[in-house]
C-alpha cells in the first residue's frame, strides 16, 4: 500500500476518533497526569508542524505524491491535539495536492468531507466560504459546470455576509469562468462587466489582468464561433 494510502487512512481514521472523543471531558490523572498530557499535545503539535514545513517544501518543489503524504500526517497531528485551524490548513492542502495530480474527484470528497465539515463543526465561516471556492474550481476542472456555478455562488454569498470584497470578486470571476466553458459568452461578458464594476468601486486593481484575460477569451471564442 502506498504512502498516500497510508495518510488517507490515516486522516479518515483521526477523523473518526475526533467525532467519537469531541464531546468527552478530558480526564486528569492524579500526580501529574495533566502535565504529561500537555507535553505529549506540544509534542504532537510540534511534529504536525514539522511534517506541514516539510510538505511545503516538497509542494515548492512539484513532489506532490510526498507532500500529499506528509500534509496526510501533520493533518492527523493536528486533530490529535484538537488543532482544527491547523488542522483544516492541512486538508486544504491535501485537496490542493490531489488537484495538482490532476485527481479532481479526490480532491472533491477531502474538501466536501472533511474540510467543509470541520468548518462548519468550528463555526469558521471564513473556512466554509474558501472551501466553496475551492470546491468551484476543483468541479469546473471536472467539468462539472452545474456544481462549480453552484459553490462559486455560495461563495459569492457568504463573501457578501462577511464583506470580502475580494473574495467577492473572485466569486463572479469563477462564475465567468464555468460560463464561459459552457460557451455563454454573451452571460459571461456581461458578469465580467459586472465584476469589473465592482473591483473599480472599491478600488482594487489585484484582479485586473484576470479580468483582461477573461474578456480577451471572450472575444476569441465569439470570433471563432462566428467564423
Amino acid at each position: 500500500m502506498t504512502r498516500i494510502a497510508l495518510a488517507l487512512i490515516g486522516l479518515f481514521a483521526s477523523v473518526q476518533l475526533r467525532a467519537q472523543n469531541i464531546d468527552k471531558p478530558e480526564i486528569q490523572e492524579p500526580n501529574g497526569g495533566n502535565a504529561i498530557n500537555i507535553a505529549v499535545s506540544k509534542f504532537e503539535l510540534e511534529d504536525g508542524n514539522s511534517f506541514f514545513e516539510e510538505a511545503e517544501d516538497l509542494e515548492r518543489k512539484g513532489d506532490y505524491n510526498e507532500a500529499l503524504t506528509l500534509f496526510g500526517k501533520a493533518a492527523f497531528e493536528y486533530n490529535a491535539v484538537k488543532n482544527f485551524n491547523r488542522y483544516g490548513q492541512a486538508v486544504i492542502k491535501m485537496s490542493n495536492m490531489h488537484y495538482q495530480l490532476g485527481r479532481f474527484s479526490d480532491a472533491e470528497q477531502i474538501l466536501l468531507n472533511v474540510a467543509l465539515k470541520n468548518y462548519s463543526k468550528t463555526g469558521n465561516r471564513v473556512g466554509v466560504m474558501n472551501t466553496y471556492s475551492l470546491l468551484g474550481k476543483v468541479y469546473l476542472a471536472n467539468t462539472k459546470y452545474t456544481q462549480s456555478m453552484w459553490f462559486y455562488t455560495q461563495q459569492g454569498i457568504l463573501a457578501k455576509q462577511l464583506k470580502s470584497n475580494n473574495s467577492y470578486i473572485e466569486s463572479m470571476l469563477g462564475i465567468v469562468q464555468v460560463k464561459i466553458k459552457k460557451k455563454d459568452f454573451t452571460l459571461a461578458l456581461r458578469d465580467l462587466k459586472s465584476a469589473e464594476w465592482f473591483a473599480n468601486s472599491v478600488k482594487t486593481t489585484q484582479y485586473r489582468s484576470q479580468i483582461k484575460d477573461a474578456r480577451d477569451v471572450i472575444a476569441s471564442k465569439t470570433a471563432a464561433k462566428k467564423g
